[in-house]
C-alpha cells in the first residue's frame, strides 16, 4: 500500500470513519488549484503510483446515493470560446480536453465527470454526467506526473436549486459507502 495514496476534497466527506480505520487521506481543500497544488505534493511526498480520489458529486443523471467510478473528467468551466475554442478546451495545451481514466469497479456505473470551481446548480457548459470542484485538476496532475488516478464519486444531489441542502444531509451515507469501497480497493 505504499505506493497509493487517498485524496479526498474535505473532511466532511470522511465523516471521520477513514480516520477511525487509520486510513491515511489527504485533504485538498476546494476548488481546482488547491487540488492540483495537493496532489503535486502528494506525489511527491509519498511516490505514490496510484492516487485514489473519493468524493461527493451532483449529477442529473444519476440518482441520488448511487456511486459512480470515473470514467473521464473535464473541464465544465473553461470557456475561451470567444477566440474560436471549444468550451472546456485549454488553448494551447497538449492534453486532451477529456482526461480518460482506466476503469476499475465493473460494477460500478461509469460517468465523465466536469470539473468547475462553482457550485453547480443547472446545467453545465461541457457535456457530463455528474459535477465536482476538484477531480480534472487531480486527473491532469497524475496524468503529467505519469501516476494512476481511479476516482469514485457519491452522488449526494441533483445538481439543482436545492443541492447545497442535500450535499450537507448526504454526506453521512456518501463516506460510508466510499469508505466500504475503499476497503475492497485496499485488500485487494
Amino acid at each position: 500500500m505504499n505506493d497509493v495514496a487517498l485524496v479526498m476534497a474535505l473532511p466532511g466527506e470522511s465523516q471521520g470513519f477513514f480516520e477511525k480505520e487509520k486510513f491515511q487521506i489527504f485533504y485538498t481543500g476546494i476548488g481546482k488549484v488547491n487540488a492540483a497544488a495537493t496532489a503535486m505534493d502528494v506525489i511527491h511526498k509519498t511516490k505514490c503510483k496510484v492516487m485514489i480520489n473519493l468524493g461527493t458529486a451532483g449529477s442529473s443523471k444519476f440518482k441520488t446515493h448511487d456511486l459512480v467510478e470515473v470514467s473521464a473528467f473535464v473541464q465544465r468551466d473553461m470557456d475561451i470560446s470567444p477566440l474560436g475554442f471549444k468550451v472546456g478546451e485549454t488553448p494551447f495545451d497538449p492534453l486532451p480536453a477529456a482526461i480518460e481514466l482506466i476503469p476499475y469497479f465493473n460494477e460500478l456505473s461509469k460517468g465523465i465527470c466536469g470539473t468547475g470551481d462553482s457550485f453547480e446548480t443547472g446545467t453545465p457548459k461541457v457535456s457530463c454526467d455528474l459535477v465536482d470542484m476538484e477531480g480534472y485538476a487531480l486527473a491532469k496532475v497524475c496524468r503529467k506526473m505519469g501516476v494512476q488516478l481511479i476516482s469514485l464519486k457519491y452522488i449526494t444531489d441533483g445538481a439543482d436549486h436545492n443541492a447545497h441542502n442535500d450535499w450537507q444531509e448526504n454526506l453521512v451515507h456518501g463516506a460510508k459507502k466510499l469508505l466500504e469501497y475503499y476497503k475492497k480497493m485496499v485488500t485487494l
